[in-house]
């Protein structure tokens, strides 16, 4: 499973400019204008894990694939996007598949990058969007029960209208659908249908200068307290500074951040987060074929991890191998982890932890 970010913001808070730098695609176009990004810009971007690299040092396999994160930049949100304003919601429908969204926002001042609405706010702008975001899901919380209510003398229906109405009046009272308890079964996976987007974590990331890297300002100080009465996530870029990283070597980028007193890139600092956010880990197969880095929810249990690889695995699962990845480290080899008695077989109960190198048994 990959992870899916979803990114948002208001025009010229530096979406395109931060996804450029993110995915060291240059395909985004960055301009001081709002809606530069016609359509959505996708991109799929290996996972930096050292753990992998340590592996493939150690098994020099003849292929190596990191986990992945699919990052999604949509076109800036106004006012009144929900209705159509701007370029409209229907890019909203783009990020409903995303299991997390990064909302940018601007926390810097340039008199030469024009505000949308004039000047730099990040609360406003934040309630902004999120404002569009619940517009555009009660748009389609009303559709599904327009559609429900349509189903006459079927008595599961009308108790499924029953409950997407009280999810309207939720929604339509201001409050998310991350924050509505649903009742049943059956709401549960209304509430998987309808892909909300105010159902989903969200990651805020507060864009500042150069300047807001080494001393925090406020206006980032005023996102971070805002999140933090959501239980939200804040990361703190500068867009434009890691855009600037592209051009230079590992070295050359290690040695820049340093000077800012940064101690991880944009991408890493993002993942972790929405890793953190969602409740993944990551395990390792590794061997002479493949090393490989796979995405798991915490607490999955040794099939749910096999059926990640394949399906077959989970059905068929007998057992698995399993060796600490610093263990493998320490001995050099499989091999060597198994003569040390350091490789554990897992049976079914066994939940998978954050690095583990594992080798599944099962019967097709």
């Amino acid at each position: 499973m990959a992870l899916d970010i979803g990114i948002v913001g208001l025009p010229n808070v530096g979406k395109s400019t931060l996804f450029n730098a993110l995915t060291k695609a240059q395909n985004a176009e960055a301009a001081n204008y709002p809606f530069c990004t016609i359509e959505p810009n996708k991109a799929v971007v290996p996972v930096p894990d050292a753990r992998v690299d340590a592996l493939v040092t150690l098994v020099k396999p003849a292929k190596v694939i990191y986990a992945t994160v699919n990052f999604v930049d949509i076109a800036g949100l106004v006012r009144g996007a929900s209705k159509g304003e701007g370029l409209g919601n229907k890019f909203l429908a783009n990020i409903r598949e995303s299991h997390a969204i990064l909302h940018v926002v601007r926390c810097f001042e340039d008199g030469d990058v024009a505000h949308v609405d004039g000047s730099v706010d990040p609360i406003r702008d934040i309630e902004t969007i999120e404002t569009e975001l619940l517009l555009a899901d009660l748009q389609a919380v009303e559709n599904r029960l327009e559609r429900t209510r349509k189903q006459r003398g079927d008595k599961k229906a009308a108790a499924i209208a029953d409950q997407l109405e009280k999810l309207r009046d939720h929604i339509a009272g201001g409050d998310p659908a991350a924050t509505y308890e649903p009742p049943n079964d059956d709401m549960v996976r209304q509430l998987k249908e309808l892909s909300l987007l105010s159902a989903k974590p969200m990651i805020y990331c507060a864009n500042v200068d150069e300047a807001g890297l080494t001393e925090e300002p406020e206006l980032v100080t005023r996102v971070r307290e805002y999140a933090e009465a959501r239980g939200a996530e804040v990361v703190r870029i500068c867009a434009r500074m890691e855009e600037e990283l592209l051009g230079l070597s590992e070295e050359e980028q290690a040695e820049y951040l340093t000077e800012y007193g940064v101690t991880a890139g944009g991408l890493e600092q993002v993942i972790r987060t929405g890793y953190k956010t969602l409740g993944l880990i990551s395990f390792l197969t590794a061997g002479p074929k493949e090393v490989r880095a796979w995405t798991v929810t915490r607490g999955a249990k040794a099939p749910q991890a096999a059926g990640v690889i394949h399906t077959d695995f989970e059905r068929g699962f007998i057992r698995a191998e399993v060796i600490s990845f610093d263990d493998y480290v320490q001995y050099g080899s499989e091999a060597a982890c198994r003569s040390a008695g350091v490789l554990r077989v897992e049976g079914k109960e066994y939940v998978v932890q954050d690095g583990d190198v594992v080798h599944f048994l099962f019967n097709v």
